[in-house]
């Protein structure tokens, strides 16, 4: 019977051999540069058996027509840096490795890493630099463009995947990103989010706009969700863009508008000093906080017997995006608590925006959108992001269950 391994004790043991004998533990001839040499090397000698039918120097494969051939030098590139290894040939040249293939000159893990930076926001060059300053491997930046493109068939099958039938809630937003397409210019680039019945964060697709009218685009890109499978939302919460709410009830005509209090906020601030920033703030809190419409009109008289001789431009905005602001208000205190505003979708944004801001600008669509997509890739690596969203939606999910009876079920709660 085999004897169990204490992973830590051995772990112990080898870095006291190696300190007794003066290995260092990483660069060329450190000890897990040999370690990750001899466990593939053990691996491919493996495979080479299983291959043949018989271990080295077993007379049983005396006369089989094919046996062990020497080595020949590798070097493959791993996540400690370049480790040359021996991988065992056979006479009649059949022998296929798995661990390390033919030609293959990374392991998996260094894709991931090359992945994992792009997404991050640094350039091919970047990358490249980070290769040779921290592994001491030269990694072209061509060898980088090509990892990164292996997830354009990805990113596709992604952007065209089935939805849900029901969402309670979708979240729509759009960033801006520099694209080199004769010149350099801004382009839109679509982002939507929806909160599944379970309550899970569901990204459901980045889209490039060129440009022009944003509602005539965002008809478009609603109609594809609902190809895709959604054919009920219950609340959709987005900015104030003109024409937005005519295009969201041609696709889901049941669909209530909510514009983001964010998003109102943030485009009031844009109309008056920075010094009267706070003291405004303070005075908005009482109108999207009121208990009901009403009390919110009530509040917002006040407001704008305030300040809107100073800022008329400000009371304007309000009274124009009124139809759209309200609704949130005729819900449950947990139902406020999530629509009110976008921080759902701006969390991502901001993401993103990290990831566009490293690197300037992009000289195709397809390269800002695969930029994008790995950072969506890369948004919440070990899932205790999606386990604290979804429960901090299970109480409003409940309440949604209540107020649109019968058009959604929440699940898992």
């Amino acid at each position: 019977m085999a004897t169990e391994v204490d992973p830590q004790q051995l772990a112990e043991q080898l870095l006291a051999q190696a300190k007794e004998q003066g290995i260092d533990l990483m660069g060329p001839n450190g000890l897990l540069n040999q370690l990750t040499k001899n466990v593939l090397e053990t691996a491919l000698d493996a495979e080479m058996t299983e291959h043949l039918g018989y271990d080295k120097h077993d007379p049983a494969g005396r006369g089989s027509g094919n046996s062990r051939n020497g080595t020949r030098s590798k070097t493959v590139l791993t996540e400690i840096g370049p480790v040359e290894i021996e991988v065992p040939r056979d006479t009649d040249a059949s022998f296929d490795p798995q661990i390390v293939k033919k030609r293959q000159r990374r392991l998996t893990g260094v894709d991931e890493i090359v992945l994992s930076l792009s997404a991050k926001g640094l350039t091919t060059g970047e990358i490249a630099a980070h290769f040779a300053d921290v592994y001491g491997a030269s990694v072209s930046k061509d060898t980088i463009s090509r990892i990164t493109d292996k997830v354009i068939s990805e990113m596709t099958e992604w952007a065209n995947r089935p939805l849900d039938r029901v969402y309670p809630v979708i979240f729509i937003d759009a960033i801006h990103v520099k694209i080199r397409d004769g010149q350099v210019a801004n382009r839109p680039v679509y982002v939507a989010i929806g909160v599944t019945t379970s309550g899970e964060r569901d990204i459901l697709g980045l889209w490039a706009g060129d440009g022009g009218e944003g509602a005539k685009f965002w008809l478009a890109v609603l109609t594809e969700i609902k190809n895709r499978g959604v054919a009920d939302v219950c609340i959709v919460v987005c900015d104030g863009l003109k024409g937005l709410p005519d295009a969201i009830a041609a696709v889901w005509d049941l669909a209530v508008v909510q514009t983001c209090i964010i998003h109102l906020i943030r485009n009031t601030f844009r109309y008056s000093s920075r010094k009267y920033w706070d003291e405004m703030s303070r005075d908005l809190r009482p109108v999207y906080t009121a208990p009901s419409e009403s009390a919110a009109k009530e509040r917002f008289t006040e407001f704008a017997g305030k300040w809107g001789n100073q800022y008329p431009a400000i009371v304007r905005l309000w009274e124009n995006a009124w139809s759209e602001f309200i609704p949130f208000l005729d819900y449950d205190v947990e139902i406020r608590r999530v629509i009110c505003s976008t921080n759902a979708i701006e969390s991502v944004n901001a993401r993103y925006r990290r990831a566009v801001r490293a690197r300037g600008h992009f000289p195709t669509e397809q390269a800002a959108l695969k930029c994008l997509y790995l950072a969506t890739r890369a948004l919440d690596p070990s899932g205790k992001g999606r386990a604290r969203w979804a429960m901090r939606w299970k109480p409003a999910l409940n309440a949604f269950a209540i107020t649109f009876e019968g058009r959604i079920t929440p699940s898992g709660i």
